[in-house]
């Protein structure tokens, strides 16, 4: 028997453009001698559909989608992962395409609810094996977290299920998934999933199911999307194990692909390997298809951003123009009185090496004019951040102009640090469409620029070197204001990232001082947090949909 994999990029709500796509992979793998072509998780309306999932309209189009596809799939058995509503009930569903029917469906039985998965709000679990025949051989289907841990036996299910054709029918005490398909008589396992990057992801699932495939003594092929979806980012890098969990396939990561396994006496033939990246390469790839997705899939004609002549808007520039290409990326430089002439330098420098449009739009006469204005009601104030926070949000609202103007997403340039700790200036440098660097720590950025640098030097060796500053008063450093960006982003992964209370961190060995500035900048700033733009997620808890903490709360922690 052989087997694709079809790693594609499906585009949520795309429903006909997504059958499209897998139709199209169906015919490829055909031409390729495949006798069964697997998608990933949902591939028919895309991942994760969140309160689409609420309207019966949606779900109905995507029941009616299938059928369609199934319609038109000859001489080769498609799986197809899609939305399932039958009698009340919905359930994340594959069905087995066959000869122009729709001869099998799997619901799957183990529903996430945790980081960024809230699916327990949407299915229901299924209960069921699917077990078919494919060229003599016995073929099971699980869908992502069904392999991911047992869950325990299930022994009981919603009264009044529906009947025998529903994949939910049978009633009974089962083992987990995996299992379950073995004891109903599967020799391979096939696993679509919607299984998101983040930072080592690829080690974790190596873990897992290699572990399933020696559990059950099969080999497994695990189909996973690609594609950036709002701050998500699946990364693909599909692959398969044999019945001792080591690995005879691996696909190439952040691409679309299609790869043929062929199973010969149980056993997959070993295959192309494709080796693994480095840290920085794989977050950098990320980063560069979540911004290529989130400005292609939303329509926008290219995008914009401030370059300041600092780290972290170098690095946001060249993650766009190597994303979308330097025709779609304009760089405005809008220095101050405060901004230093090597800043400028840098920056020109820097778009030029890029061949990115730059523009230069000084703000000093604008800040004026609103001092002016403003004179009388800060008449006896002395000059704090007030003053520094009106040149950036005059920054803002000149970015915001030339992206309705244009049409092009402005795209920010804060890191998480900055998020963490409230250093940024809501509606200033926070405003805009897509923050790139949000799930990326300050040190992070540092080893990016050195990585994309190594590709093709682009990025000023001043830039990378110099103290970081906002430029918004004379002498101004970050480290006025902040502890040193090694000390915050340890603390900050270890509170955030970990969910380790203060006291153990102290007991790593942070000094109380910088622990409890660090904790108590962080639980200030949830308010800006809130208001800040979606962007990449890249690491286990990012500041968006797996960061859910209150704006009003008094909790403290304890010292």
């Amino acid at each position: 028997m052989k087997i694709a994999i079809a790693q594609i990029n499906c585009t949520l709500g795309d429903i006909a453009g997504n059958a499209a796509r897998i139709l199209d992979a169906s015919h490829r793998a055909l031409a390729s001698g495949a006798d069964i072509v697997i998608t990933p998780e949902l591939s028919l309306c895309g991942y994760p559909p969140e309160d689409l999932l609420l309207r019966d309209d949606f779900v109905a189009a995507c029941d009616t989608a299938l059928r369609e596809l199934a319609a038109r799939i000859r001489n080769i058995v498609v799986v197809v992962g899609h939305p399932r509503g039958r009698r009340g009930h919905l359930h994340n569903a594959a069905s087995v395409l066959r000869d122009g029917r729709i001869v099998a469906t799997y619901a799957k039985r183990d529903l996430p609810n945790y980081t960024v998965f809230d699916e327990e709000r949407y299915f229901e679990p299924g209960y069921d094996p699917c077990v078919f025949d494919v060229a003599g051989v016995r073929v099971g289907i699980n869908i992502c977290e069904d392999v991911w841990g047992p869950q325990g036996p299930r022994t009981a299910r919603p009264t009044g299920a529906a009947g025998t054709d529903d994949p939910v029918a049978a009633p009974g005490t089962q083992a987990d998934a995996p299992r379950c398909a073995r004891e109903a008589g599967a020799e391979v396992l096939l696993v679509l999933n919607a299984s998101p990057y983040h930072v080592d992801k690829l080690s974790t699932r190596y873990d897992i199911v290699g572990t399933r495939a020696r559990e059950t003594g099969m080999p497994i092929v695990f189909c996973n999307l690609v594609g950036g979806q709002d701050e998500l980012v699946f990364d693909g890098a599909s692959f398969v194990v044999d019945a001792a969990g080591t690995v005879t396939h691996q696909l190439v990561a952040f691409e679309e692909a299609l790869a043929v396994v062929e199973i010969v006496d149980g056993r997959p033939v070993g295959g192309e390997i494709v080796p693994q990246q480095s840290l920085e390469a794989n977050v950098y790839r990320a980063l560069c298809m979540g911004v290529r997705d989130y400005v292609g899939k939303n329509g926008f004609p290219g995008t914009l951003l401030g370059l300041s002549g600092g780290i972290d808007s170098a690095l946001v520039v060249c993650i766009a123009a190597d994303a979308l290409g330097p025709e779609r990326v304009r760089a405005v430089m809008m220095p101050s009185q405060y901004t230093a002439d090597m800043s400028l330098d840098d920056a020109e420098l820097l778009a030029a090496n890029l061949g990115v449009r730059y523009t230069v739009l000084p703000i000093k006469p604008v800040f004026d004019r609103y001092l002016e204005t403003l004179a009388d009601e800060f008449a006896g104030r002395d000059s704090d951040t007030t003053e520094e926070n009106l040149q950036s949000r005059i920054r803002g609202t000149l970015l915001m102009a030339l992206s309705n103007k244009y049409g092009a997403i402005v795209l920010t340039t804060g890191n998480k640090s900055e998020m963490a700790t409230g250093y940024a200036t809501l509606y200033g440098d926070m405003a805009g469409g897509f923050a790139v660097l949000k799930d990326i720590s300050k040190t992070l950025v540092y080893r990016l620029c050195r990585y994309r640098n190594a590709l093709g030097s682009v990025i000023p060796e001043r830039i990378i070197t110099r103290p970081p500053s906002a430029e918004l008063k004379p002498g101004q450093v970050d480290q006025d204001s902040l502890p040193p960006y090694e000390v915050l982003d340890a603390i900050m992964e270890i509170y955030v990232e970990r969910d380790v209370g203060p006291v153990e961190i102290m007991r790593l060995g942070f000094a109380r001082a910088d622990v409890e500035r660090v904790v108590r900048l962080l639980t200030l700033s949830e308010y800006k947090r809130r208001q800040s733009p979606v962007g990449v997620r890249i690491t286990p808890r990012g500041f968006g949909k797996d960061w859910r903490y209150p704006i009003t709360n008094r909790y403290r922690d304890k010292f």
